[in-house]
């Protein structure tokens, strides 16, 4: 069945059988049927097509920083927005980015040009895309401050681009974990800052990391979401796990 993706794709972005433990940071999980990294909106609305076409599910995902996949793989067409989509541009306060990109590579780009605003996001080890999908966040600073708009497909091939106030984003959500659109791009609005507060605080927010997560080990940094008012740390002290 997937051969005819063969034919309509450039075989070198089409891998059957490929094991997700090359593609997730905790380096495990078994084979998806297969796994489709699309370089451009035309080859992903072609790897749609041919899902739509055969009924086939189709799962997405990016730098696999926020992922578990299990023994048995992914059926259907799995789909990485990877490298590929790594286009970084900024004019005036507002800095574009594909869905590909590491969060970390905005946000180092923002400093230079002292940007502020994206300073959360030193260290977070996900793409530009998942990051906006799950509303990611650290140290009181969320995709949801900064988001102006973003540009997006859905599983028919239609490109539209959604208003920060659509997005409905709350804690680690938004509308894009319900309405079947993939992220292709973000627009996030920043603010003029000082150079030398930004880095520092970036760096404060690195050095924190390291001292807290095991950064030397296969890992999704943090894995437990935070119910308001309390700190996920001492309660699991207090549980004595």
């Amino acid at each position: 069945m997937y051969d005819g993706l063969l034919t309509q794709l450039d075989p070198g972005i089409v891998n059957l059988d490929e094991p997700m433990r090359s593609h997730t940071t905790f380096r495990i999980g078994g084979p998806a049927d297969v796994l489709v990294t699309p370089r451009n909106i035309q080859e992903l609305k072609t790897a749609l097509k041919f899902c739509r076409d055969h009924d086939l599910p189709v799962f997405v995902f990016g730098a696999g920083s926020n992922l578990v996949v299990g023994d048995r793989g992914i059926r259907g067409v799995t789909i990485k927005m990877g490298t590929f989509w790594d286009q970084v541009q900024v004019e005036n306060n507002r800095l574009y980015a594909q869905a590909g990109v590491s969060l970390g590579d905005p946000a180092r780009q923002a400093a230079s040009l002292c940007l502020s605003g994206l300073e959360f996001a030193e260290g977070i080890p996900g793409s530009l895309g998942g990051a906006v999908v799950m509303n990611a966040g650290a140290y009181g600073g969320e995709m949801s401050q900064i988001v102006a708009c973003v540009e997006a497909i859905s599983p028919v091939g239609e490109e539209r681009t959604f208003q920060a106030a659509e997005i409905q984003f709350g804690y680690r959500q938004s509308i894009f974990q319900q309405n079947g659109y993939l992220v292709t791009a973000a627009y996030l609005e920043l603010h003029p800052g000082e150079s030398s507060t930004i880095n520092q605080t970036m760096l404060e927010y690195a050095k924190s990391r390291r001292s807290k997560q095991p950064l030397e080990f296969p890992s999704a940094v943090s894995v437990f979401r935070r119910p308001p008012g309390y700190f996920v740390g001492p309660m699991l002290e207090q549980l004595g796990l």
